[in-house]
């Protein structure tokens, strides 16, 4: 109970993957499939990855290990021609929203139409309003992004990243920073234009609560591996200390509080040196 069955020709397959940053092991043989046309989150405690896998995943960093597959492409093999086509067809939204500071937020919106596509500046207007009319921002198309609120400048990136009309959209923390009101309509935007526009999207968040309410599946990673996955309802009821301690806060567990140290009355008395 609680499973949901896995595609059978899922949009991104990992296998055997391993990346290091000098010793520092941040994937170690890990397995992932994300399914198509679902909502996927992969969370877990800073440090674990996350980001990281999303840079694997476009292709921005090559695997130590193992291999990554896109669409049935194995993203480290693709010479930079074949790579820069499969980014098309790929969209990221930013922690930042990453906007074009001297563009207001129609040529933002406008400028991956500009730059791939052969339209008329007509059809490229229509496509920028219907964009912005999505994310509810049709009105501030006249606005640079300095006049623009920390959750209007999001919407506007994510009516930039659905401007190709992509597979996959890739969310790196779109939650971080926004008040209650902004992150429930950011909460909703990403499950309507998921379901709307038939798209996959892969969700990196630390927000439990918010994500969980729109994700169809969840991969929990740690110290280089997948300590939990599943449903949402499937984790909440699973026994792993891990997925116990991050889906529930916890303070302490198998990611301690504490920094490894030395007994503490032993530092106390060690006259001071360090």
């Amino acid at each position: 109970m609680g499973q949901i069955q896995q595609s059978v020709d899922p949009i991104v397959r990992t296998e055997g993957l391993s990346f290091a940053r000098g010793d520092r092991v941040i994937f170690d043989k890990v397995n992932i499939e994300i399914p198509r046309g679902k909502i996927t989150a992969i969370m877990g405690p800073s440090g674990c990855g996350k980001t990281t896998l999303l840079r694997l995943i476009t292709g921005q960093l090559t695997p130590q290990a193992g291999t990554i597959f896109v669409d049935n492409e194995e993203v480290p093999k693709l010479s930079r021609t074949k790579l820069f086509e499969l980014r098309k067809r790929m969209s990221m939204l930013f922690q930042s929203g990453a906007l074009l500071t001297d563009l207001t937020v129609f040529e933002n919106v406008a400028f991956p139409l500009k730059e791939h596509t052969e339209l008329s500046d007509e059809a490229i207007r229509t496509l920028v309003l219907m964009k912005l009319e999505a994310v509810g921002l049709r009105g501030a198309r006249g606005l640079m992004p300095s006049e623009l609120s920390g959750g209007m400048a999001r919407r506007v990136a994510l009516a930039r990243s659905i401007a190709l009309d992509p597979m996959m959209i890739l969310y790196d923390e779109p939650f971080t920073g926004q008040d209650p009101i902004s992150m429930g309509v950011l909460v909703r935007l990403i499950k309507l234009m998921n379901d709307a526009m038939n798209m996959t999207s892969v969700v990196v968040s630390h927000d439990v609560k918010e994500t969980l309410s729109i994700a169809d599946y969840v991969y929990i990673l740690s110290a280089g591996k997948v300590v939990g996955k599943g449903t949402p309802e499937s984790l909440h009821n699973a026994g792993s200390k891990w997925v116990k301690q991050f889906l529930n806060a916890l303070p302490d567990g198998p990611v301690h509080f504490h920094y490894p140290a030395d007994e503490f009355a032993n530092d106390l008395i060690s006259g001071g040196r360090s």
